[in-house]
């Protein structure tokens, strides 16, 4: 069976940073998790290159939007090898063949009469690339605060409004689609109170891929960006089984508006499958503030891989953090898990029970013992299909506590003094072998 899911496209405004790092961790590790449960995955990630946004930094920086695109591009892909990320698919706004699909869902959706050519004068958020209705001249954008632009240009207009009922109802008859529950009904109460249609052009940006009408007109850039998830994967199969729709869109709940929304519509629209589901994780703060260029408190991955390791990083994330809600990153949470969890649980569990091993046995590990841990593995597995990544960590190290104290009860260093006891000492030299071999594996992911 396939099972097609896909990280956010990242915008190429900046570097990578830890939050970025955040979510592609996460979405390996359902990979990961998804490939131990028999399933053939298929994991696409990629970069949004276009807008008003990289025109004006590239003009800062003397390069063409092209060659500003590249250098950051190149820069999440060698961040996600540094990483040791497995990623199948990755794509770029750039792309030639991107820009066919995103034609193509323009003239699908004008032919059935979902777009129409209108103009707009009103706020313009250039670092959001977002319409600010009700705004007036000088008031800031909602979403980051920084102060709007008036601009008045014609445009082409996708009719949203149209799909108010038809997402609301898609939303309500499908609970599972976006998750979590929080994130659910925020999208659900947005919805109530009823769509405007939406602007999907541009006429005073030249930076973005053109629409396939007269005129100078280039794709608003979430048309074009969500459009990536479909583009990565068009016309490709797996196991005979179409790779759209997705499986799951994993993103921060700051971009769910465009994912649960104008993304279904569109979708809809066009008469094409919707994505199996959805789930919108909360941010990652650094010691509780929100990582922003401007604040200049962006975390970037590398220095903490380099001193730690990546297996050390990834468990820091996905163990100190509830998946879906918001958390908190800070160098000394990173080294306290680190000390506490790794070195001296499980680092601590497998030092013990190799040397014991050496020592008692010649390295050899004994016959198996009757020992059930059935349901560790199944509480594991049940947190794990619920993204509840930190749950199934917590159960996977109460089981790692569970061994250490089973050692200390049977003594084995007394065990192996007694010539009556040593069956008993096979059956714990085997027991905290194989426990150590089963939180292996389901530590992989």
């Amino acid at each position: 069976m396939k099972y097609y899911l896909t990280t956010p496209i990242y915008y190429v405004n900046a570097a990578p940073h830890i939050g970025h790092a955040y979510t592609t961790i996460a979405a390996d590790t359902i990979s990961r998790f998804m490939t131990m449960q028999g399933y053939d995955v298929v994991l696409t990630t990629g970069t949004d290159e276009h807008g008003q946004k990289i025109e004006r930094a590239a003009e800062a920086t003397g390069r063409t939007p092209q060659e500003l695109t590249d250098i950051v591009s190149e820069e999440f892909r060698k961040q996600w090898e540094v990483l040791g990320l497995k990623i199948d698919r990755f794509q770029r706004t750039t792309s030639p063949q991107h820009a066919e699909v995103v034609r193509d869902l323009f003239t699908r959706c004008l032919e059935k009469g979902y777009i129409y050519k209108g103009s707009y004068t009103g706020q313009y958020c250039v670092s959001d690339e977002l319409y600010v209705n009700d705004a007036k001249p000088g008031d800031p954008c909602p979403e980051c605060g920084r102060i709007t632009e008036t601009v008045t240009e014609e445009n082409y207009f996708f009719k949203l409004s149209d799909f108010t009922e038809k997402v609301l109802q898609f939303h309500e008859a499908n609970p599972n689609f976006l998750q979590p529950e929080t994130r659910r009904n925020e999208v659900l109460a947005f919805l109530r109170q009823g769509l405007n249609d939406l602007s999907i052009s541009r006429t005073t940006i030249k930076w973005g891929i053109p629409l396939p009408v007269e005129g100078n007109h280039v794709f608003y850039v979430w048309f074009d960006a969500l459009t990536t998830y479909k583009s990565a994967v068009e016309g490709q199969q797996l196991d005979g089984e179409p790779l759209w729709p997705a499986d799951l869109h994993l993103i921060g709940k700051e971009i769910l508006r465009f994912h649960a929304i104008f993304w279904p519509a569109f979708l809809m629209a066009a008469e094409y499958p919707l994505p199996k589901r959805i789930y919108a994780h909360g941010w990652l703060l650094f010691e509780n503030e929100k990582m922003s260029k401007s604040k200049g408190n962006l975390v970037r991955a590398t220095p903490i891989v380099n001193l730690i390791g990546t297996d050390a990083l990834r468990y820091f994330l996905l163990r100190e953090v509830v998946f879906g809600k918001d958390g908190s990153f800070s160098y000394d949470a990173v080294i306290q898990r680190y000390n506490a969890d790794l070195a001296n649980g499980l680092g601590n569990l497998a030092s013990r029970t190799l040397a014991m091993i050496k020592q008692y046995r010649d390295g050899v590990i004994p016959g198996p013992a009757d020992h059930d841990i059935g349901e560790t593995v199944a509480r594991y597995v049940e947190a794990f299909e619920k993204f509840d990544f930190s749950r199934g960590l917590e159960t996977i190290w109460a089981f790692i506590s569970w061994a250490d104290g089973y050692i200390v009860e049977q003594a084995p260093w007394k065990l192996a003094k007694n010539p009556d006891s040593q069956q008993r000492l096979d059956e714990t030299l085997y027991t905290a072998a194989e426990t150590l071999r089963i939180v292996t594996a389901l530590v992989y992911p």
